[in-house]
């Protein structure tokens, strides 16, 4: 105001009118030119938050976009990122309420758990989980079974069905298999207690490739946080805009963001990297032992 007027009124009257210093005026003239700065650089950080952003489809939050920043060489503190992001209306996707699927077999034999909600593993293939989720296609429904490294938190295996019978996981934990070369003798593979992995099909399967079963649980979906933590993800990013319309849309959607998940999904459990980029910065030796 005072710069607005001051050829009119001069600029000691104002001030005085105003109760503002001389001083402290003409010392904010003197930094404009750093506040243009300041604001330019501000203006292309949100550029680039919300380029980020839009690159992932809109799911990313404030600390996934900041580890995306540092990854492209910004030191920026996080907590600027989130405030940028309040400012200008920029927000990650949250998901709605979800009801369980699980159905237990009252008759099947018992399995141990052997993770006692301990989803940590020091190496790749020590530890295993997977589940089974639903997705409404049109007035349909399509059944996606997975099977996670808890390690690198990697989608090792994964198929689709229209049905809930055993094959489904079978064939998820065969793709798992094939995935990591066949020798996966040893390894603990954690579910619930749904009659697909219950199912004598299922253990059989386990035995032949010499996969200990493990199971939480009945009715506790944090005796399989992983998986469930996957499902969340899942539907909150590729399910945002409605319902898929054809399961051929669904497949195709599910696949591209279960390659994305794997290849360029940040997680915060392993330090802001996805789980390829975890695999090949922290296992990449002994796996190239292992080829040798």
């Amino acid at each position: 105001f005072i710069s607005a007027n001051a050829d009119d009124f001069g600029v000691q009257r104002l001030c005085r009118v105003l109760q503002v210093s001389r001083s402290g005026y003409y010392r904010w003239i003197a930094g404009t030119g750093a506040r243009a700065a300041r604001q330019a650089e501000e203006d292309a950080l949100v550029e680039e938050i919300r380029e980020i952003h839009a690159g992932h489809k809109g799911t990313y939050g404030a600390l996934r976009v900041h580890a995306e920043l540092r990854a492209f060489g910004h030191t920026v503190n996080h907590k600027r990122v989130a405030r940028l992001m309040r400012k200008h209306g920029i927000v990650g996707r949250h998901l709605r309420r979800k009801k369980r699927t699980t159905v237990p077999d009252p008759v099947a034999p018992p399995v141990p758990d052997l993770l006692q909600r301990d989803f940590t593993a020091e190496y790749l293939d020590e530890r295993w989980c997977g589940d089974i989720t639903y997705i409404q296609v049109g007035a349909a429904w399509l059944y996606l079974a997975c099977v996670i490294d808890i390690r690198s938190r990697r989608v090792v295996g994964w198929s689709m069905a229209a049905h809930m019978r055993a094959s489904l996981v079978i064939d998820a934990l065969e793709a798992a298999v094939a995935a990591r070369g066949g020798n996966v003798t040893g390894v603990i593979f954690h579910a619930d207690h749904g009659a697909q992995y219950t199912s004598a099909a299922f253990a059989q399967v386990c035995g032949r490739y010499g996969i200990r079963r493990s199971m939480g649980r009945v009715g506790s979906s944090y005796d399989n946080a992983l998986a469930e933590s996957l499902w969340q993800s899942l539907k909150r990013e590729a399910m945002h805009s409605g319902l898929f319309q054809t399961m051929s849309q669904a497949r195709l959607e599910i696949f591209q963001w279960l390659t994305y998940y794997n290849a360029r999904r940040r997680h915060s459990a392993l330090g802001y990297l996805s789980p390829l980029e975890f695999e090949q910065q922290h296992h990449a030796p002994t796996m190239l032992s292992l080829a040798a």
